[in-house]
């Protein structure tokens, strides 16, 4: 799965909107938001960390 897919698929696992998901995992909005178009990419232990912590932290809503 690429970068984008997995940042989005992460965000709505946890049932946040953009603002919200950004807030609590502490990235700026704008990078967030070149990740999610494809515009950039996330280092991949960056995508690693965030499953990690929303899966610990029992964030997953669905």
């Amino acid at each position: 799965m690429d970068c984008k897919n997995r940042i989005i698929k992460l965000r709505e696992s946890t049932g946040l909107n953009r603002k919200d998901f950004c807030k609590l995992v502490h990235i700026p909005y704008r990078t967030m938001t070149e990740w999610e178009l494809d515009n950039r990419h996330a280092p991949d232990y960056v995508l690693r960390l965030l499953e990690y912590y929303i899966r610990n932290e029992g964030l997953m809503v669905k």
